[in-house]
């Protein structure tokens, strides 16, 4: 297995609407929100990170895939593969998944004889836009908002369990940058395909929480014009 180059896909996510991805405060604070959004310790800017874009595009490609019913909810791994019930088309592109994002190092052996290699995609920290920034400081606009949120009573019509929700406004953009190693033996499988099309089924669902009240909704703008072009052609579904 011989690498022979590395990739970069770099460019910003455009935040269609309110984005949150919790922090997990285990504090709590007089006055302070329920459920605040994940910052950079020491600016304080909210960020996206890497393991998010990740985690999300993966789980979205395996359920594209079919395979969700047999890794129970689990990251897809080599030992699912070896049901007897998963079709050969299944476990060819069970397997590209595998190559993208990698699996656990307990499979040390079933890896090296299905030669898969090292984890190819890597998904960076993404950190809010200089530009964007830059406009949004001098018109004294907010990085994060704050939505209230209840539930209502269906019989009574009373708001119930109020909570304040912190979130990145719409129209905030996120510089992102990921990179694919390319291998020799790689060209058949066309991961960066996999990789593009995970990318588009990304910006049909939604990320970080609360993606089915809405929020979560992105785009990517490529910094390369031509796959610029592609990714809006591409149909995640072909």
């Amino acid at each position: 297995m011989k690498l022979l180059d590395i990739l970069n896909i770099t460019g910003r996510i455009i935040v269609k609407t309110g984005l949150r991805i919790g922090a997990g405060d285990s504090e709590m604070r007089i006055g302070g929100l329920d459920n605040p959004i994940i910052k950079h310790p020491h600016t304080l800017e909210p960020y996206i990170p890497g393991s998010s874009l990740k985690g999300k595009v993966r789980s979205l490609l395996e359920l594209q895939s079919g395979l969700i019913p047999f890794t129970k909810g689990t990251p897809l791994a080599l030992k699912h593969l070896k049901n007897n019930a998963i079709s050969a088309d299944q476990k060819a592109h069970g397997l590209k998944i595998i190559k993208l994002f990698g699996t656990g190092g307990a499979e040390e052996e079933e890896l090296l004889e299905q030669e898969i290699g090292p984890t190819r995609v890597a998904f960076a920290d993404c950190g809010l836009n200089e530009v964007w920034k830059q406009t949004a400081l001098d018109g004294g606009l907010a990085f994060t908002e704050v939505k209230s949120e209840n539930t209502i009573n269906r019989i009574t019509s009373v708001a119930q369990h109020p909570r304040q929700m912190e979130r990145v406004p719409s129209g905030a953009e996120f510089d992102f940058r990921v990179t694919l190693k390319k291998f020799d033996q790689d060209e058949q499988d066309k991961l960066d395909g996999l990789l593009l099309a995970g990318l588009k089924l990304l910006t049909l669902d939604a990320l970080g929480g609360c993606g089915s009240r809405g929020y979560g909704r992105i785009e990517f703008a490529f910094d390369d014009a031509e796959l610029q072009a592609h990714f809006q052609k591409l149909t995640a579904f072909a």
